[in-house]
């Protein structure tokens, strides 16, 4: 018989509405376990995980995958875009599995290409796209939907470091302007530290949950 493997140990963490989140540590700290069991592609085997108030773990797997396809935007290192079809097409392909018709979310889909700097692009297929251009298709193909919550897992592991900040850039753009909840999973500790919030996993725990004052705040501060 198999030995049971425990990746995440008790993890005790609410993430608010609006909020974004860095997510530290070193590999094999459960980082990616964890952002799954956000993302509901996986279900913890004992504890509570809710969504906006809804117990997930006992719901069934139709449901999962509706509130998944409702809900919840990802963007993983590799973007997994499909070659054969060009950038707008890729954004598109999200909603046209769902049956949605192209007429009515191709002009949502340009918009975020144009919002992520590829107005210039959308003809162009993944081949013809630098690193970072893909990664921005990518980030606009996981916003087509309107999601809530955007889980982003390594999203800048296989970029230059100014790609990455701009990428980065574009995650604080979004939430700033949509209010859209991010979760992003960065090996990147300096890119972490800019967030307003950092969560530390080691050895599948929370090591630290560390906050940090908004620019209002700290005015608020300074005139009190």
């Amino acid at each position: 018989m198999g030995r049971t493997l425990e990746v995440l140990r008790g993890i005790d963490l609410a993430i608010h509405e609006g909020e974004i989140v860095g997510v530290v540590g070193q590999s094999g700290a459960g980082k990616s376990t964890f952002l799954h069991c956000l993302g509901t592609l996986d279900i913890p085997t004992s504890g509570s995980l809710r969504l906006a108030g809804e117990e997930l773990t006992q719901v069934t797997s139709s449901r999962l995958a509706d509130i998944r396809n409702r809900t919840i935007g990802f963007v993983f290192q590799f973007h997994h875009l499909l070659p054969e079809f060009n950038a707008l097409e890729n954004v598109l392909m999200p909603g046209l599995i769902q049956g949605r018709s192209r007429r009515d979310l191709e002009p949502r889909a340009r918009a975020l290409l144009e919002e992520v700097g590829l107005k210039d692009r959308t003809l162009h297929r993944p081949g013809e796209l630098s690193g970072g251009e893909q990664q921005r298709v990518a980030l606009a193909r996981a916003l087509v939907l309107e999601p809530k919550l955007l889980l982003a897992d390594e999203p800048t592991g296989n970029l230059d470091s100014s790609t990455s900040a701009q990428i980065h850039d574009l995650f604080f753009t979004i939430n700033k302007q949509r209010g859209t909840t991010i979760v992003v999973v960065t090996h990147n500790l300096a890119l972490a530290a800019s967030m307003p919030r950092v969560v530390t996993l080691k050895d599948g725990r929370v090591e630290k949950d560390e906050r940090r004052p908004s620019v209002a705040e700290v005015q608020n501060s300074a005139t009190a």
